[in-house]
This record gives C-alpha cells, sequence and structure tokens, in this order.
C-alpha cells in the first residue's frame, strides 16, 4: 500500500517539511559526488559515533529511497507540522530520528552494516498522525495481483497494518546482517513508537479536524 494523500486540508504551507525534503535532495546529491560521505556520517555500530545518529537521517541509499521516504513525509508530514507549528515538528522529527537510531544501533551492536535514511524520523511522523487523526481517510494506491487501484483507508488502519509488518519484519531479521544490508526494521519501529509518545507531550497549535 502506498499513500498518496491524506483526505484533510491544511490551513498553511508546510515550510519545516519542504525545508527537511530539501535538505535531503541536497546530501543525496553530495552522495552522489563524493560516496565517501557514507562511510563518515552514516550510523555504523562497530564504528559508532555520536554525530551520526543525525548525519545518517540525511543520507539514502539510492533514489527510490531517497524519493520513497521523502513522498511519506509529504503525505504525514505536512499535517503534523500543521498541527504543531513548524519549530515543535523540527524538533519532534529529529528526536524522533535520533531515537529510532538507537533502537537500530542496540539492535546490531557490532554490525558493520552502515544504517541511512530518513525513515525512522518519518516512521515517528507516522506515528504521530495515527495519534492526531486515527479516522481521517488516505488515499492509498493498492496492488491487488495484477491490478492497481485506489481506496479511502482510515489511517489507524494504514498506519497499523505498516507498523505490524515492520515488527514482525524486524523480529525475523534479529541478529541477522551481511555485507549485503537490508532494512532497518527496528528504526521504523522505534521512531514510530517515539512518535506516538513524543507527540503527546506538545500543545496543539492548529485545527486538527479540517476535513476536504
Amino acid at each position: 500500500m502506498i499513500p498518496l494523500r491524506a483526505i484533510l486540508q491544511r490551513n498553511y504551507t508546510p515550510v519545516m517539511t519542504l525545508v527537511i525534503i530539501g535538505l535531503n535532495v541536497f546530501c543525496f546529491f553530495i552522495e552522489l559526488a563524493q560516496p565517501s560521505v557514507v562511510q563518515s556520517y552514516a550510523l555504523i555500530p562497530d564504528r559508532f559515533h555520536t554525530t551520526a545518529l543525525v548525519t545518517s537521517m540525511f543520507l539514502h541509499g539510492g533514489w527510490l529511497h531517497l524519493i520513497g521516504n521523502m513522498w511519506f513525509l509529504w503525505v504525514f508530514g505536512s499535517h503534523i507540522e500543521n498541527a504543531l507549528g513548524s519549530a515543535r515538528f523540527l524538533f519532534m522529527y529529529l528526536l524522533c530520528g535520533v531515537l529510532s537510531a538507537l533502537v537500530q544501533l542496540a539492535m546490531n551492536l557490532g554490525s558493520p552494516i552502515p544504517t541511512l535514511g530518513a525513515s525512522g524520523a518519518i516512521a515517528g511522523v507516522m506515528g504521530a498522525f495515527l495519534v492526531l487523526y486515527p479516522r481521517v481517510r488516505v488515499l492509498t494506491l493498492v496492488f491487488i495481483v495484477f491490478f492497481i487501484t485506489t481506496f479511502d483507508i482510515p489511517a489507524a488502519f494504514m498506519l497499523a497494518y505498516w507498523f505490524v509488518i515492520q515488527l514482525v519484519s524486524g523480529l525475523f531479521s534479529a541478529g541477522h546482517f551481511s555485507d549485503a544490508g537490508g532494512v532497518a526494521w527496528f528504526a521504523h519501529v522505534g521512531g514510530f513508537l517515539a512518535g506516538i509518545f513524543l507527540v503527546r507531550l506538545f500543545p496543539i497549535t492548529r485545527r486538527r479536524y479540517y476535513y476536504s
């Protein structure tokens, strides 16, 4: 399932979401020009340094990785920024990213595989969306065997389904890593749970349920 848009209207331009997307794209072009930045700034458990908890969330493993993450960030993050305000949204986004990286680190101690990508922070945004907008419907692209169609799916169902997939996949992959790498499942799990908890600490500055 691929979310296309939340059927929820924003009442102001999500500037910080656009800035974060721009930074990720900019950093990706730096990666293309200088591939060595991955070894210097990604989160590598057997060569851990604290700055990587932040820098790793602005690196990506390829165009599909980048585009997929930025699309999810736009679909869900733009509405969370609308609810929290730009400054609080940025703080929550970065904190979710750091916490997700710590969870991934704890589950992969000693791994030589670089962990990179914004998906842990974005998972936090998705967890926040679940708390604030559980009944909002999300226009979703669904693949059914050889057919592709769209459905309006309640956010609570879609996000809970997504979380279960991450958790189950993480449990099955626990303790296994190779030079080939893979998906940082536990970063997704940790970020999602962090978003659920952290969003409750912030006052909601803008109207939460303003449907289109």
